[in-house]
């Protein structure tokens, strides 16, 4: 009764989310910050004085989020962490500025980065060529290769645990490919900056799309909306998940050109009229408003990124230069199935991945000082 579509999935599989005890939770990266409290009181305010918005259809083009993310965009530079705060105000980084007004019709909202990315798989990618994307990278790009039907080249990283790029691009040239990759990466977050990327834009298939998953990028990467001045086939994929304490609500969104925004609302038009709803868009709006919060957020995460590493390699681990809200690393002499067992049997949940080649890893999000501190004395012990 199933059809052949079907039994060629193989579903993400997320972190773990546990049901018989309480855990200290480091295994799925989320914000370990509550938002701030002006979007509870936002939701609030919307469901006592409207309430009978709930019963009616949201604004299927999320409107005034869209330009509420463009807004908060223009003042951060796409990168929280490195954004000045004074007071309630947001100045963004000389480095991170934006050289034009990003304007809403170059946003595409959806129901977490997730969705937004099936859309994108959806509208740019063909069958009869292969998606050319890293070997290890965010594991739901493959998972929409099997749903679509796109067949996908898989790059292994160098022995550095960076891209190769080199190999990438022969690759999508030799096939006329579009390239898609998180920057940071998943789950090494390792970093490319803005030049690389428009290096590689430059070099790639003109006529294809150029992806690049910017989930991370708040913590400490280089935002490549600067180069939607020049390359009109380049699509950024952000969320709201990670930098702004959203997990729970899912949104995420899209910036390119008007042209390939047009085109994805197409496809959002095709499948599901409405998919940002009303409740996640107004507590969108009194997110973005509150920029500055987020922005210093980023910025204790980063605080408690640097400390982890520090320890962990003054004891002999192996960690990679992080630029995300996580450390990847592995220990000499011990499996990293084996230190996640450990580390959830004193009560802290890690992630580990049995990808070959990276089994020995363990990623480790990042949580407030008093969590980063009781993982430190577990980990002292191994």
């Amino acid at each position: 009764m199933l059809s052949k579509r079907f039994e060629k999935l193989h579903p993400y599989v997320p972190g773990e989310q546990p049901k018989d005890r309480v855990y200290i939770k480091l295994n799925a990266n989320e914000n370990p910050y509550p938002p701030h409290e002006s979007v509870a009181l936002a939701v609030r305010d919307a469901v006592s004085t409207s309430s009978i918005r709930m019963g009616l259809y949201p604004d299927p083009d999320a409107n005034e989020l869209r330009t509420s993310i463009a807004d908060m965009l223009n003042r951060t530079g796409g990168v929280l962490c490195n954004a000045s705060v004074s007071g309630n105000e947001c100045t963004p980084n000389e480095k991170d500025k934006i050289p034009f007004k990003v304007t809403p019709d170059m946003i595409f909202c959806g129901n977490g980065s997730d969705e937004v990315l099936s859309f994108v798989f959806y509208t740019f990618f063909d069958s009869d060529r292969p998606i050319v994307m890293p070997e290890h990278t965010y594991s739901f790009y493959p998972v929409y290769c099997g749903y679509y039907g796109i067949p996908m080249n898989q790059v292994p990283l160098k022995k550095s645990w960076e891209l190769d790029v080199e190999k990438m691009l022969s690759d999508a040239n030799k096939t006329d490919s579009s390239i898609i990759f998180a920057n940071p990466n998943a789950p090494t977050g390792i970093s490319l900056s803005r030049a690389e990327v428009a290096d590689m834009i430059r070099r790639a298939p003109k006529d294809r799309v150029f992806v690049v998953d910017e989930a991370y990028c708040d913590f400490g990467g280089e935002s490549c909306i600067p180069l939607l001045a020049e390359f009109k086939n380049l699509v950024v994929v952000r969320t709201f998940s990670k930098s702004f304490s959203f997990a729970g609500m899912r949104l995420g969104f899209v910036i390119s050109s008007p042209e390939l925004i047009k085109a994805i609302f197409t496809v959002k038009n095709s499948f599901n009229h409405f998919p940002v709803d009303f409740l996640t868009q107004t507590a969108a709006i009194a997110s973005c408003r509150a920029d500055w919060y987020y922005a210093q957020n980023a910025s204790k995460v980063i605080a408690e990124r640097e400390s982890i590493t520090a320890f962990l390699r003054e004891r002999g681990w192996f960690v990679i230069d992080s630029r995300t809200n996580f450390v990847f690393a592995k220990k000499d002499g011990i499996s990293g199935e084996e230190i996640y067992q450990r580390v959830k049997k004193a009560g802290i949940l890690i992630r580990h991945f049995s990808t070959p080649g990276v089994e020995d890893f363990v990623r480790i999000s990042i949580g407030t000082p008093e969590q980063m501190n009781a993982l430190k004395g577990v980990l002292a012990e191994i």
